[in-house]
């Protein structure tokens, strides 16, 4: 497997008497489509939050893009892009004017904005809609926008939170063509999912079962581990041993 960039061991997060994240330890490597998979209440969106840097583990160590996750989470937020299903665009700001704010907030130089949001707009096939209000676009169309503008300054990683709920197949194949593409380019891209024919998609997966990771592999290891036809009948397999809901 190529290089780690991301390494945890031990990590937990506690809320109280509550323990959120319960010692989960896991690797990924550079370039990987990893998918991060879990039932609601499992401890994915709380594990995730720690491994962008925007929560600190109550124990535990590791690292992101080589930084500390107990110590330089502001760090972290420097070599990551994010995006969420909620999505991060502000929909009375045309197709541009997003591209150059997002630009602008990760660093980029006017040169630097200038050229990848021709690229972008290429990508896209988005040129007619440069000035178009983001909030007229259809949702597919933002999902895409949203991930785009989420790597535009080329991040090491990118953390992509249930980025394909609620828009049609087509589209979602779409997307999954540009995670390829950018995957492909280096960038690591660690994907919470609740459609199961996409962890199929992923290098390899990991599944949270009540704070803890009860399975961890690639697709194909995991069917032939539960027995499973699919990575449904996995997740449901998994997903009936959990003992707390949110």
């Amino acid at each position: 497997m190529n290089k780690m960039i991301i390494s945890v061991s031990e990590l937990t997060k506690r809320f109280g008497d509550f323990t959120a994240v319960d010692h989960i330890s896991f690797e990924v490597g550079r370039g990987e489509i990893f998918g991060f998979l879990g039932a609601n209440g499992a401890g994915k969106t709380t594990a995730m939050r720690m491994l962008c840097g925007l929560s600190y583990p109550t124990s535990g160590s590791g690292s992101v893009a080589g930084c500390d996750i107990m110590t330089q989470g502001e760090e972290i937020k420097r070599h990551i892009g994010y995006m969420s299903q909620r999505f991060s665009l502000y929909d009375d700001l045309t197709v541009a004017e997003n591209i150059r704010l997002y630009g602008g907030i990760y660093g980029l130089s006017d040169m630097q904005i200038k050229r990848r949001t021709v690229s972008l707009l290429g990508r896209l096939d988005f040129r007619a809609e440069t000035r178009t209000l983001v909030g007229e676009l259809p949702l597919g169309w933002k999902q895409k926008l949203a991930f785009s503008v989420a790597t535009i300054h080329r991040p090491e990683i990118v953390f992509l939170d249930e980025p394909t709920g609620g828009v049609d197949p087509v589209t979602r194949r779409q997307f999954w063509e540009l995670i390829y593409e950018t995957a492909a380019e280096g960038t690591t891209v660690f994907v919470t999912t609740h459609y199961m024919d996409e962890a199929e998609y992923c290098s390899r997966v990991s599944i949270m079962v009540d704070g803890r990771i009860s399975a961890l592999g690639t697709p194909a290891e995991l069917k032939h581990g539960f027995a499973a036809g699919s990575m449904d009948e996995v997740f449901r397999s998994l997903a009936r041993t959990a003992q707390r809901s949110e």
